[in-house]
């Protein structure tokens, strides 16, 4: 299995544009919103969330660019983790596609039923809960409850899950979880032999957007890495944080919390970053 981050940092991406925070005016290299892109064949190729800046990350990815033919793409599907626009604005630029098939927990599609009304009006667009991906195996842990802030109406979940995705050929197991509100029930199993952890690195510390006026971030459905790094040291296979928010000091190379991060087996990838699995 191939995986590309297609972008790594959290809504907004770093530099944010209405943020001049030390991190979004120090000049550190830009992160896009997060993506990620798999394939089992290397020619067809799923999304794992469509952020609002897919065009540019498809542009900048050799593997998606459309072709041989003036209108074929290598495009066959995306899987969304919740209906946070951050995760899902993407799907409106994608409506050229020509219809592909967009995986996401029940309620998760009922939020976006009006994403939906107006891709759908390109045609060929269809919309599931249960995951069906030639060459992997697809399991799903629901991982949080936290609906988005535009959803008003009070609607059981899950509202935020977590994928695990084995290459049935090679073996090879991607864990997806860029949104932990908590480390909940059943995820040590879920993530047990992966070869490939990809977790919410949304926030450092607990305290880290009383900066810049935010809310506490367990409130904002993001456990902090700091709660993570003690779980996962000493494990085997790769660990590595995603979805990084523009506040975060693990951003800065030279700070303590990259550091503390690089002591503890885990990594900090850039966009654009590849794997095999």
């Amino acid at each position: 299995m191939k995986v590309i981050l297609l972008g790594t940092a959290a809504g907004g991406g770093c530099p944010q544009w209405n943020c001049a925070c030390r991190l979004c005016v120090s000049g550190l290299v830009p992160r896009s919103q997060d993506c990620v892109a798999i394939s089992a064949d290397g020619a067809s190729w799923y999304l794992l969330n469509c952020s609002p800046d897919i065009r540019a990350q498809i542009l900048g990815t050799p593997e998606l660019r459309a072709g041989p033919g003036p209108r074929e793409i290598p495009l066959r599907g995306v899987l969304l983790t919740d209906a946070e626009l951050d995760h899902s604005l993407g799907l409106l630029m994608l409506r050229e596609a020509g219809g592909l098939p967009v995986w996401a927990p029940e309620p998760v599609l009922s939020a976006l039923s009006p994403f939906r009304a107006i891709v759908d009006g390109y045609g060929g667009w269809s919309w599931l809960s249960a995951v069906n991906i030639p060459g992997l195996r697809v399991d799903v842990l629901p991982v949080s409850d936290k609906r988005p802030k535009y959803v008003s109406a009070a609607q059981d979940g899950p509202w935020v899950v977590a994928y695990r995705i084995e290459d049935r050929a090679t073996g090879g197991v991607l864990v997806y979880a860029p949104c932990l509100r908590s480390w909940p029930a059943g995820f040590d199993a879920f993530v047990s032999g992966a070869d490939l952890v990809l977790l919410d690195g949304t926030f450092f510390a607990s305290d880290e957007m009383a900066g810049v006026g935010g809310p506490d971030q367990l409130a904002m459905g993001h456990l902090p890495i700091t709660a993570s790094l003690a779980r996962i040291a000493g494990r085997q296979g790769r660990w590595a944080f995603t979805h990084l928010n523009n506040t975060n000091p693990v951003l800065d190379p030279a700070s303590p919390e990259h550091a503390a991060v690089l002591a503890a087996g885990a990594t900090l990838p850039a966009d654009g970053t590849s794997y095999v699995l």
